[in-house]
């Protein structure tokens, strides 16, 4: 588990959130740390706040990274997958710096563990640079991980 020093929630969001994550009610983690349901409530919505304050943070330096992005969806095979990158470049005028096989070994190498018979299971992002690198974007929870070519 990440520590919190290293996030901006603090450890009692950190503790309410986990403690509402298992189950339990404002009330019943209130009774747990020994505090009121509202204090409770208060610090879950601090918590929250924080949450999407982050996931704007991580977006925008998403895009001054990427400022070209698109998603892919699920079932869309390699090789649509390649040919939609070299378009996307060609629409924003963007070089992609890879050529083809090369493009496409990458791109299954980072994303093989979503893939079944070379086409994709889940929904991705793409991200284009202005100098032609291609960024895989994964959204987890409060986390967007890029992936340089």
């Amino acid at each position: 588990m990440v520590a919190t020093t290293e996030t901006i929630l603090t450890d009692r969001q950190v503790e309410v959130l986990r403690l509402r994550e298992n189950g339990q009610t404002q009330q019943e983690v209130a009774d747990t740390l020994g505090t009121t349901a509202s204090n409770v409530s208060a610090v879950e919505r601090a918590a929250e706040q924080n949450i999407e304050k982050a996931r704007r943070t991580l977006e925008l330096a998403r895009t001054l990274r990427a400022p070209v992005q698109f998603t892919v969806p699920a079932g869309t095979s390699f090789d649509d997958l390649v040919t939609q990158v070299y378009a996307r470049g060609d629409e924003a005028g963007i070089k992609i710096a890879y050529c083809r096989p090369e493009l496409y070994t990458h791109l299954y190498g980072i994303l093989e563990a979503v893939t079944d018979a070379n086409q994709l299971n889940e929904t991705i992002t793409l991200g284009l640079t202005e100098d032609g690198e291609v960024k895989v974007y994964t959204d987890e929870v409060g986390s967007v991980e890029g992936h340089r070519l």
